[in-house]
């Protein structure tokens, strides 16, 4: 697998602004990595319209605000991935680790058809890598019109698409949308209510009934479990989640993300609380448990 090649683009005060490193856009991108590496907007036009104008593409989904953009391989989907992350989240999840995301204001103004052109740009890559368009966040369903469209003109280029959604806004997910959808990421972040809300704030329902959802149509799901000591490892609470997955016939495969501490300076930054500052990783003894109730209802567990 060829790597992606980086070469500096910012002198390197600007890269320790941003904290990663920028893609040459005149370079052709043939391949991908498997550690994200944002780009934030880079590259990508910011729109210069009037506030009222804003709003008005914004509703109709020729606008959407970005947070960052990156190409990576084996992450968000098959083969080499546009992941473009959208800003707004209804959720507070203790363990963000972009908490950035959260606030749709903190997005930068994107024309739809502007990351578009960038989705042209790597049909090539694509077609190699079986790879395509992941649309992240925060949650994207917090802009449905512009994800609608941006998933239709994806489509319309051959470009296999992917969702990465906590499902909580599922309702926002309309039949056309999830016809446009090749795959769908699901984050199911606690089987248990209370735990649930515990982790984000929100209720639990929602997610569960957009799973359903969405097998129901006979899209692919890859479910993402972050497992969290203290707070998401407790057996009936994996158990629960590991039932729950096993309902939904075209979930291929489950991954189990280990907490990790690499967002914390960003809560720091943004002068928010985080909780978990005390939380350690888990042990690879846990993780493996963890993986082993999910292999047990029958799972194809990463």
């Amino acid at each position: 697998m060829t790597t992606t090649a980086f070469r500096p683009t910012e002198q390197a005060a600007q890269r320790d602004r941003c904290g990663a490193p920028i893609v040459d856009l005149t370079v052709p991108v043939v391949g991908g990595s498997s550690v994200r590496s944002s780009a934030g907007t880079a590259g990508l036009d910011v729109s210069e319209a009037e506030r009222s104008e804003r709003f008005a593409q914004m509703r109709a989904g020729e606008l959407g605000s970005v947070h960052s953009w990156e190409l990576v391989t084996a992450v968000d989907g098959p083969g080499t991935r546009l992941t473009v992350f959208l800003s707004g989240c209804p959720l507070r999840c203790l363990y963000c680790h972009n908490p950035d995301t959260m606030e749709m204001r903190r997005g930068e103004p994107v024309l739809v058809d502007e990351l578009l052109a960038r989705v042209e740009r790597y049909r090539a890559v694509f077609a190699v890598t079986g790879g395509g368009l992941t649309v992240s966040g925060g949650e994207p369903l917090m802009q449905p019109a512009f994800v609608s469209r941006l998933l239709r003109g994806a489509k319309e280029r051959g470009v296999s698409t992917a969702l990465d959604t906590s499902g909580y806004l599922g309702a926002h997910c309309s039949d056309a949308m999830l016809g446009d959808l090749d795959l769908v990421l699901l984050d199911v972040k606690s089987g248990d209510p209370d735990t649930y809300r515990r982790v984000t704030g929100r209720e639990l329902q929602p997610t569960l009934d957009f799973g359903r959802r969405v097998a129901a149509s006979g899209t692919e799901i890859w479910v993402r479990f972050v497992l969290v000591p203290g707070l998401t490892d407790d057996v009936e609470n994996v158990e629960a989640v590991a039932r729950y997955v096993a309902t939904l016939p075209t979930v291929s495969r489950v991954e189990v993300l280990p907490f990790h501490q690499m967002g914390k300076d960003k809560w720091e930054q943004l002068g928010m609380k985080y909780e978990l500052e005390d939380t350690r990783a888990p042990e690879p003894e846990l993780v493996d448990r963890v993986r082993e109730q999910f292999r047990a209802h029958g799972l194809t567990v990463h």
